[in-house]
């Protein structure tokens, strides 16, 4: 153990997501276990500028696993994009004898402890919390399990209904710019097709499909992530009525119902495994990193490397989705 880390702090910030208390608590518990304190960052690097912190113990922690969000609250903060407000920040975090932070969220967390390590020599440990999985570095992210498994629940059922009265249903799920909810809901449903901001498709492309297929199917489901170059799934449907009178459509929009909800199995383990990660990474002396889990291995890999691109869409799922949809 580093003999300076006597204290430190734990947030979260950006989009809430399942399992970040379930990474809260194995923060909280693995540096008590270790002899460290550890100070309750509330809403993110907002709650750093306005100095909301309180100290943690084990017992805070109790009864919070199969809770959704995060005990911490989180919020985004135009404050902390500004260098004077990071400089606020650093000072309330050395007013308070905070060592090292525990951040966890997504990529603009990451850009914004790498401003904190550089500026002003902050140790941060990343623990990678968002629903969108488009990290790189880690094969899964807090949160994308049970956002998932929560949109597919809710499209079998709009399957059911779809089925009954022979329509096309678009469904919108959560991806501004990451299409892997989209394309891991269309793969689990069944759907007939998905659209995705990483992949160019045009509407005469998805008429094309559809009306290919209309004569095997009486139902049809689209999935479409919200951040796709055509539209929303409400834009999407509006382009294909104009193109074609074939299909009864119908639209359904899941939004931040797939944030909420009781995590997974798969997401509380996470979350275990990579708040003890992060724990142990700043006992060894490692900064500016997040913990991640590669291959059923936890790595570290620089906030660089995290942040420089997001994760590709796997070739071979978009065309199992196309072989499975015929």
């Amino acid at each position: 153990m580093i003999p300076t880390l006597r204290r430190i702090g734990v947030f979260t910030s950006g989009g809430d997501g399942p399992g970040m208390n379930a990474a809260i608590r194995a923060v909280v518990r693995t540096a008590v276990y270790n002899g460290i304190e550890v100070v309750g960052i509330l809403s993110g690097y907002e709650g750093l500028i306005r100095n909301e912190m309180r100290p943690f113990g084990a017992r805070d922690v109790s009864n919070i696993l199969q809770h959704g969000g995060t005990i911490l609250r989180t919020a985004r903060s135009e404050g902390f994009r500004r260098p004077e407000g990071r400089t606020v920040a650093a000072a309330n975090l050395r007013a308070a004898g905070i060592d090292a932070l525990v951040a966890i969220g997504g990529d603009g967390t990451f850009a914004g402890a790498l401003l904190l390590e550089k500026e002003h020599d902050v140790a941060v440990i990343g623990v990678p919390g968002t629903i969108d999985n488009d990290l790189r570095g880690t094969d899964l992210t807090i949160g994308f399990d049970t956002a998932v498994n929560t949109a597919v629940g809710a499209i079998d059922r709009i399957r059911d209904t779809a089925s009954s009265h022979d329509r096309l249903f678009f469904v919108e799920v959560m991806g501004r710019n990451s299409g892997l909810i989209a394309l891991h809901c269309a793969l689990a449903t069944g759907a007939e097709y998905v659209m995705v901001p990483e992949r160019p498709q045009s509407v005469e492309e998805l008429a094309t499909v559809l009306l290919a297929g209309a004569a095997r199917r009486s139902s049809s489901i689209v999935i479409v992530a919200e951040g796709d170059e055509e539209g929303g799934a409400f834009a999407v449907a509006k382009k294909l009525k104009e193109h074609t009178d074939r299909f009864d459509i119908r639209v359904s929009v899941l939004g931040h119902m797939q944030r909420g909800g009781s995590p997974t199995v798969t997401d509380r383990i996470l979350g275990a495994r990579l708040g003890i990660a992060a724990v142990q990474a700043l006992m060894e002396g490692r900064r500016g990193s997040m913990a991640g889990i590669q291959n059923d291995t936890v790595s570290l890999t620089r906030f660089e490397e995290v942040i420089a691109a997001r994760k590709e869409l796997r070739p071979e799922l978009l065309h199992a989705l196309a072989v499975l949809s015929i």
